[in-house]
């Protein structure tokens, strides 16, 4: 009598052998893995029903129908001799075709040829074998829902109570409603940086410029985390999240959502009753669809792409700030406008042009940077003359190294870590008078609690400011979380559970 693992392996012989077509299987089993390879390398892109959605749509039920329809066409009489060759190709193109998608985006007319070559071949020579290739595809989709289930495990049980406030700055009360501008030029480096070591050569137009409009400069400000999402995540919560122990190499957990959704910060002034509005130039912080917390926004989610990096050609900021300022104007408003320029030196080696080709290049976008910021600080100074205006970088330009991520490999040279973690902070104080407790603006996560103590006069605010140490996590035999400055600036090698 056999047994239960023989019928098992007869039943799997069985399928190898059939030579009954399976279209249906085919289409999932060509979608399914480029699916969860996907989700598992981009999880806080896609962790929204509304990528679920597109996904089991674009990368399961189109295969599935795409097999079904042109396996009936090709019953066709004139059409029957490359019926046994149709399934092959179409299960081979759809799959090379969404990890294509997967892995680069754009057209790549060059690749798309390439995989039709593949697939071609595959039908021609080895159609026989087109069940081995749905079990392997159907391992693999296996193997990566592996990996993707701890993920959403940890990301949907992870707990918020770092973002906890140790005071009562959430339901703080404001005693002036100025409007307010947060205007953060991604990557740009302190002026204090600029025009010398890595940075020799920069212009310092702006600054100059700046204090003609009644700015203040803060020498020496700098970002906590090298990254957007990481830096913006903790400015936007007033406070550190250490990376959240590791969970990611990039960001706080949620990241987008705590940015754009609901953070302290967008609480405190929307519940002093100012109007919130969100300016980008590229949808870089709605990838992943999050609800838009603020009440206007110049983009719209259904304009963000499914996939994508959200870095593609610059929008117009300037028409509807202009739009935003001239309305509601018995209201107080904040803004929080994202700039991309000059940004940082590409990410990886592989697109990268050396550590000269890409200072050069980052000072071409300085210039860009520079235009920009003039043409809008004038906007304010005509309109809004008694704003308070913040620019404020999310981390530094990264110049001295051939590509971003060279930082997740220890580096000790001090230039370099004030290359990654120097940003920009210029903040012009209604009727240009500072606050006397304005020296404690030392880095990104204390920016905010600073504000509202000058907007509410409660100092006590001030009595719960956070770490202004600056940390990394690293990949290779370093692995872990860093203390590369500490609260006073200095340069430090320390791992966070010290």
């Amino acid at each position: 009598m056999p047994t239960k693992k023989t019928d098992k392996q007869t039943a799997f012989s069985r399928f190898l052998a059939s030579e009954k077509e399976v279209p249906v299987l085919a289409g999932i089993a060509a979608g399914l893995y480029p699916m969860l390879f996907y989700f598992n390398n981009n999880y806080t892109l896609v962790n929204s029903w509304e990528h679920l959605g597109y996904f089991t749509l674009v990368f399961l039920l189109i295969p599935i129908v795409v097999c079904v329809l042109i396996l009936r066409i090709s019953r066709n009489k004139e059409l029957s001799k490359l019926r046994k060759y149709v399934l092959p190709f179409i299960n081979v193109f759809i799959f090379l075709f969404l990890l294509k998608v997967c892995l680069y985006a754009g057209l790549q007319k060059k690749l798309i040829v390439l995989i039709v070559l593949i697939a071609g071949t595959f039908a021609l020579l080895l159609h026989k074998h087109l069940k081995k290739v749905i079990v392997l595809q159907l391992i693999l989709a296996a193997i990566a829902l592996y990996q993707l289930v701890p993920t959403i495990f940890n990301q949907l049980n992870f707990s918020n109570k770092w973002m906890e406030q140790p005071d009562h700055i959430e339901s703080v009360t404001f005693t002036q409603h100025p409007n307010v501008y947060f205007i953060q030029p991604d990557g740009y480096v302190n002026f204090s940086e600029l025009g010398k070591g890595l940075y020799t050569g920069a212009r310092l137009e702006l600054k100059d410029y700046l204090l003609e409009h009644g700015f203040t400069h803060y020498d020496g400000f700098r970002s906590n985390y090298p990254s957007t999402l990481a830096s913006n995540s903790s400015t936007f919560t007033m406070k550190q999240h250490y990376y959240n122990g590791g969970t990611s190499y990039s960001e706080a957990l949620n990241a987008r959502d705590l940015i754009i959704t609901d953070n302290p910060v967008l609480q405190v002034f929307k519940n002093n009753g100012y109007k919130t509005h969100f300016i980008a130039e590229k949808p870089y912080l709605l990838l992943n669809r999050p609800r838009i917390g603020f009440d206007e926004s110049n983009i719209r989610l259904k304009d963000v792409a499914f996939i994508g990096t959200g870095l593609g050609k610059p929008r117009d900021v300037m028409t509807p700030l202009k739009s935003y300022v001239s309305t509601d104007k018995n209201k107080p408003k904040f803004f929080f406008i994202e700039l991309f320029n000059p940004g940082h030196i590409q990410n990886r080696k592989s697109n990268s042009r050396g550590v000269e080709g890409e200072r050069e290049s980052w000072m071409g976008a300085l210039q860009t940077a520079n235009t920009s910021l003039k043409e809008m600080i004038s906007l304010i100074h005509t309109q809004d003359p008694d704003a308070l205006v913040v620019i404020m970088a999310d981390h530094g330009g990264f110049v001295g190294l051939n590509y971003s991520h060279e930082i997740y490999s220890k580096i000790q040279d001090r230039d370099i870590i004030y290359s990654i973690f120097s940003s920009q902070l210029s903040v012009k104080w209604p009727q240009n008078t500072a606050p006397e407790y304005d020296s404690t603006l030392t880095s990104s996560v204390n920016v905010f609690r600073i504000l509202f103590t000058y907007l509410s006069g409660d100092e006590t605010l001030l009595e719960n400011l956070e770490d202004n140490g600056s940390y990394v996590i690293l990949k290779d035999e370093e692995e872990g979380i860093y203390r590369y400055l500490d609260d006073a600036g200095n340069v430090v090698f320390e791992p966070l559970d010290e």
